[in-house]
């Protein structure tokens, strides 16, 4: 890449990881010709069409994003989930390349590469940052855009609150920008509940769909709490006036976290404190039932209301009245 290179081109090269266009060596003085003998002689190597790697070798991940975003052309930015992983919000590259667009420009489709359009390409864009992707907002609004479910959508919301990556006011700002929006609503109603201490999409569902769901009364989020030999850890919820605990995890058992549970279940025992722990399946898939069973313990315990039916059929009462027979 070294010497043979004016300055000009020389120093681009290297602020785009090795990777340089056509219309960027043109411009810099180089001629078709002088294009043309690099890429005979293995000096440089097109990588996509009009886009060259100005050293031999495999390119590496930066190098392979900068690629896209020139392959894509004037006012291309990484998006979706390649965006994503440039802000940390995932912790792993994924393929293909996400890059979006002007509307009005027309790209050309390269294998590897995934092209978005938009009408608000300018503005999405986050400034200063190399190689160009979308503010970390509208990261996230776009990939609750392309989730296959709600859960999904859950996951990408806490996650970015949960990192300190987006705020509340950032999102919601967001939000307001976009015409044509799914989950709109619901997207405002989880942004909210993120910002005040859901940290996963089953702390989400058990705010929504057990305890708000079913008229029980609200819980404190993410309270602190002094582990054997002085560590800080945190509790998913708690009823401080009845001294119930609920505990949320949707992981899957093994030895390991089974020790960890029970040391945490135990602390709040000696505490006076009753820890209820429920899963996946019995927030998502039993939330009546999960109901039920959190408001007898909490009857049990000084309670004095009773739960409500959260639709026509919902076996909340039944369930909760059940044992008294």
């Amino acid at each position: 890449m070294g010497s043979e290179l004016s300055p000009t081109l020389r120093n681009l090269a290297l602020y785009q990881a090795g990777i340089v266009s056509r219309a960027q060596a043109l411009r810099a003085g180089l001629t078709v010709d002088m294009i043309k003998s690099r890429l005979r002689s293995d000096r440089w190597r097109q990588i996509h069409p009009g886009v060259y790697t100005t050293f031999t070798g495999i390119p590496g991940r930066n190098a392979r994003l900068w690629a896209a975003v020139l392959s894509a052309g004037r006012g291309a930015v990484l998006s979706h989930e390649t965006a994503a992983e440039l802000h940390r919000l995932i912790d792993k590259a994924t393929d293909p390349i996400h890059v979006t667009v002007p509307w009005q420009r027309r790209v050309r489709v390269v294998p590897g590469i995934s092209i978005h359009r938009c009408q608000r390409a300018d503005e999405i864009a986050q400034v200063n940052t190399y190689p160009p992707r979308t503010k970390v907002e509208e990261t996230v609004l776009d990939l609750t855009q392309t989730a296959a479910s709600f859960d999904d959508v859950c996951g990408w919301v806490t996650k970015a609150l949960a990192r300190d990556l987006a705020d509340e006011a950032g999102l919601l700002a967001a939000i307001t920008q976009r015409t044509k929006l799914r989950w709109r609503a619901d997207l405002h109603e989880l942004i909210t509940a993120a910002a005040g201490g859901d940290h996963s999409v089953l702390e989400f569902r058990y705010e929504r769909d057990v305890e708000r769901a079913h008229g029980l009364p609200v819980a404190s989020r993410q309270v602190p709490f002094a582990k054997p030999g002085g560590r800080r850890g945190r509790r998913d919820r708690v009823y401080e006036d009845c001294a119930v605990v609920v505990e949320l995890d949707g992981r899957a058992a093994h030895p390991e976290s089974q020790w960890r549970d029970k040391a945490r279940d135990n602390a709040a025992a000696v505490g006076g404190q009753q820890t209820l722990r429920y899963g996946w399946t019995d927030v998502r898939h039993q939330p009546c039932a999960t109901a039920a069973q959190v408001a007898r313990v909490l009857r049990t315990r000084g309670w004095q209301g009773t739960p409500r039916p959260c639709s026509y059929g919902c076996p909340v009462q039944r369930l909760f009245t059940a044992e008294d027979r």
